[in-house]
C-alpha cells in the first residue's frame, strides 16, 4: 500500500507541475492574441484601399494584364500553405494541412502538377517527413509575422507566375490559411490568389448615376504593374494575420483544456491516494487489532 500511495503522490505532483506550464502558455497566448487581433484590424483600412484601386482599373479599364487574365490552359499550380513554425495549438495545423491535401488532390485529379509552398516549420515537416518536394519554405515568424516577409513571398509568388510554365513557372496559385472568426473557432481557408478574382469589388452604379471616368497615368498598364504586386502583398500580409491570431487562439484553447485536464487527473489521483491511505489506516488496525488479540489470548 505504501508503494501504492507514493505512485499516486507522484502523479498528482507531475500534473500539478503540468498545470502551471499549461496555465503559464495559456495567459501568454491570451495576451498576444490581443495584439495580433490588433494588427489585422489595423491592416484591414489599408487593405480595403488598395482592393478598391485594383478594382477600379481592372472594371473601368480594357487592358489584358498577366496578373489578371486567365491562360488558355493551366498545367502547373502553385499552393502557398500557412502553418505555425510551434505546435500545442490543438487542430491547427492538422487543420490547415488536410485542407491545403484535399485541394493538391482536386488539383492533380484535374490534371495539373502542384508546386508547394509552404510558411512555418510545422508544415515543412509535415510535408519532409511524406517526401513531398518543396519549392520554397519561410519559417521564424509565424507568431509575429512582418510585411517584410509578405513581401518576400509576394516577390517568389509574381515572379513564378509570371515565368513561363516550360521555365519553372506556373499558371495558377492557391493559398490555405487559417481565418479568425472567433476565440472558438479559426477556419481554414481557400483562396485562389492569381489569376487575380478581386472579392471585394467596385460596386455596380444604379441607372440615375452617372459612371465614373477615371484617366490613367501614364496609362492603365503601368497602374496595374504598381498596383497588382501591392495588392498581392496586402492579401498575403492580412493571411499571414489571419493566421497567427488563429494560432494564438488555438493555443489558449488547447492550453485551457490541458490545465482542466491536469485538473481533472489531480481530483482523481487524490481520490485514489486517499483510497489508498484509508486501506492502509484499515489494514494496521487490523494488524495491531489481531496483535492485540493475539497476546490477550495467551
Amino acid at each position: 500500500m505504501g508503494a501504492q500511495l507514493r505512485v499516486y503522490r507522484q502523479k498528482i505532483k507531475s500534473a500539478q507541475t503540468t498545470k502551471k506550464i499549461t496555465r503559464a502558455m495559456e495567459l501568454i497566448a491570451a495576451s498576444r492574441i490581443q495584439k495580433a487581433l490588433t494588427r489585422v484590424q489595423a491592416s484591414a483600412p489599408y487593405a480595403r484601399a488598395v482592393t478598391r484601386a485594383v478594382s477600379a482599373v481592372a472594371t473601368y479599364s480594357n487592358v489584358n494584364h498577366v496578373l489578371t487574365t486567365e491562360p488558355e490552359s493551366i498545367d502547373r499550380a502553385a499552393i502557398l500553405v500557412f502553418a505555425s513554425d510551434r505546435g500545442l495549438a490543438g487542430a491547427f495545423n492538422a487543420n490547415v494541412l488536410k485542407e491545403s491535401e484535399e485541394l493538391a488532390t482536386l488539383l492533380r485529379g484535374q490534371g495539373k502538377e502542384v508546386v508547394l509552398y509552404v510558411v512555418g516549420r510545422r508544415a515543412v515537416g509535415y510535408f519532409a517527413f511524406r517526401k513531398r518536394p518543396i519549392e520554397k519554405a519561410w519559417t521564424g515568424d509565424t507568431d509575429n509575422p512582418g510585411f517584410a516577409t509578405a513581401q518576400q513571398i509576394g516577390e517568389e509568388l509574381v515572379a513564378k507566375f509570371v515565368q513561363p510554365t516550360d521555365e519553372g513557372g506556373v499558371d495558377e496559385i492557391h493559398i490555405v490559411y487559417n481565418r479568425f472568426v472567433s476565440m472558438l473557432t479559426q477556419t481554414p481557408e481557400v483562396v485562389r490568389l492569381l489569376p487575380l478574382e478581386v472579392v471585394e469589388g467596385v460596386e455596380e452604379p444604379e441607372d440615375t448615376i452617372a459612371l465614373p471616368l477615371y484617366e490613367f497615368e501614364p496609362d492603365a498598364d503601368s497602374v496595374l504593374d504598381g498596383l497588382l504586386p501591392v495588392y498581392i502583398e496586402s492579401r498575403i500580409f492580412n493571411a499571414l494575420l489571419q493566421s497567427a491570431a488563429s494560432k494564438h487562439a488555438a493555443t489558449q484553447k488547447a492550453m485551457k483544456s490541458a490545465s482542466d485536464n491536469a485538473d481533472a487527473l489531480v481530483r482523481d489521483y487524490t481520490r485514489l491516494a486517499n483510497n489508498a491511505r484509508q486501506s492502509e489506516i484499515t489494514q494496521q488496525i487490523s494488524e495491531i487489532v489481531g496483535g492485540a488479540d493475539a497476546l490477550a489470548s495467551k
